[in-house]
């Protein structure tokens, strides 16, 4: 058993500095960096740093993408609470919507930069798998990202404040953030494990990122409680990562027939 010792990590002047906001920032610089070693090593070391020079804008563009697509499937409160829409402080980032963002950001910078869109989306995808594995542990903090009720070892704390109301007089839960933080580190592995098997074939290991991540999603999903849209029953996370699993299917399969040049 295990819970969170708290949001706040410490206080500046009176000013609180949460546990989510350090992690996040530690997960994003970590991954950007992994991007740029990666795109170093097996694409081209002269131009790597250009990932470098564009990394900001990809990382500010990624997060207003993350939020606004969190603001988007919580519009029922944020349109009552529009100031909330800015306090990211205590969480509210949807990878989705990074991906999304994401992705269109890293196809302007490839044009801009003269460099291969389909390489930055194989490095970049790599990086994303790490940082998503150190970021979940912001949920812990937060005490968010939580399953169903459990009594396992592993179980979960939950602070009553943070329990849905159906599950009120329940106290521990499934650790779902750290389910999906092992998934994630896994997939990095794979990835990175097949990072030289795919050079020629720029593209592939986005899209086996994007597979490899939706399954993860979607299991992960099952177990969570606090999904925050559902659509005919099933949480939007899921419905969005099939489509992204059939996407990037049909995508990979393009891919791996493309004859090398």
């Amino acid at each position: 058993m295990f819970q969170s010792p708290g949001e706040i990590a410490f206080r500046i002047f009176g000013f609180p500095v949460y546990y989510y906001g350090i992690i996040l920032a530690f997960a994003i610089l970590t991954g950007v960096y992994s991007a740029f070693l990666l795109y170093q090593k097996f694409y081209d070391s002269k131009n790597a740093e250009k990932i470098i020079e564009f990394s900001p804008f990809i990382i500010i563009i990624g997060i207003a993408g993350a939020r606004l697509y969190y603001c988007l499937v919580n519009l029922s409160y944020y349109s009552v609470h529009p100031v909330e829409i800015f306090n990211i402080r205590q969480g509210g980032l949807s990878i989705h919507g990074m991906i999304i963002v994401g992705i269109l950001a890293l196809y302007y910078f490839a044009q801009k930069y003269k460099m291969s869109f389909l390489k930055l989306l194989d490095v970049f995808f790599c990086g994303t798998a790490l940082a998503q594995s150190i970021g979940r542990w912001g949920n812990f903090f937060n005490s968010e990202a939580f399953g169903m009720p459990t009594e396992l070892p592993w179980k979960l704390y939950i602070p009553i404040s943070h329990r849905p109301v159906e599950y009120i007089n329940f106290e521990y839960f499934h650790p779902a953030f750290l389910y999906e933080s092992i998934l994630d580190f896994l997939i990095f592995l794979i990835l990175y494990k097949n990072f030289k098997k795919f050079t020629s074939r720029p593209g592939t290991l986005a899209c086996l990122y994007l597979i490899l991540y939706s399954i993860a999603r979607i299991f992960v999903e099952h177990y969570r409680i606090d999904s925050v849209l559902n659509i005919a029953g099933f949480p939007v996370a899921q419905i969005i990562s099939l489509v992204t699993i059939i996407l990037a299917s049909i995508s990979l399969a393009f891919l791996l027939k493309r004859k090398i040049s």
